[in-house]
């Protein structure tokens, strides 16, 4: 059986790209959840011991180990029906869409990092590159919609680029993004997926605060709510 090596559930948004990846397409693996150390940096020594590059995920098939989130959807394609779209334009455009997820927005995740228990209200003035992110993130999930029928980004099923956006939907509940009401309504559904009620319910019941993580998300806005069970 897989093992899928994550950390934190309120803060690893790559942990849940692979995690949500197999829950949904009930692909049979056990959880390694390592918390990270505090201090910047701090975790990568511990996390060599099952990672390569120190990071998460990770994920371990017997004695082959597959880390980077990409690499993990791209290992169970090989070996799992439904990772991508069968129709290949649907797939083509997953994949771009799914690259550009990995490689970019890189103001979406500086200002609006991923801590799925706080409610944060970010200033009238956000940056432009901010804006165009999100403004992207909507042009991106219309045109998939719409294209290919949905209720998913590539078609009638979830797959890999699904589960690489469901950070952003977690993203948009903390923050309160604006987005158009076939990227919005989308959102939703992916929030009410099983396996993304469970990331959420298991990440606000995470009592372990990582001051970098915490000092992250409230650097860019006002804290509004902290819905997260109480420090222990």
């Amino acid at each position: 059986m897989y093992e899928l090596h994550i950390a934190n559930k309120n803060y690893s948004s790559w942990s849940l790209r692979p995690w949500l990846l197999l829950s949904e397409l009930g692909i049979a693996f056990e959880e390694r959840l390592e918390s990270f150390a505090p201090g910047t940096g701090s975790s990568w020594q511990a996390f060599r011991a099952f990672s390569p590059t120190g990071k998460v995920p990770c994920l371990h098939d017997g004695d082959t180990v597959v880390w980077d989130s990409l690499a993990i959807a791209e290992y169970l394609a090989e070996r799992h029906p439904g990772v991508w779209p069968a129709d290949p334009k649907a797939r083509a455009w997953a994949r771009c869409a799914v690259a550009e997820m990995h490689s970019g927005f890189v103001a979406l995740r500086t200002h609006c990092a991923l801590n799925c228990g706080l409610r944060i209200r970010l200033p009238d003035d956000l940056p432009a590159a901010l804006r165009s992110d999100i403004a992207r993130i909507d042009e991106l999930w219309s045109e998939g919609l719409a294209r290919f029928g949905g209720p998913f980004l590539a078609g009638d099923a979830f797959g890999a680029v699904d589960a690489f956006f469901a950070p952003v939907t977690f993203r948009m509940q903390t923050y309160g993004l604006t987005l158009g009401d076939a990227a919005t309504a989308y959102a939703q559904r992916l929030r009410e997926l099983p396996g993304m009620r469970r990331w959420y319910a298991e990440a606000l019941q995470e009592s372990w605060r990582d001051p970098d993580h915490e000092e992250r998300v409230k650097r860019f806005g006002t804290l509004l709510a902290d819905l997260r069970a109480p420090v222990r």
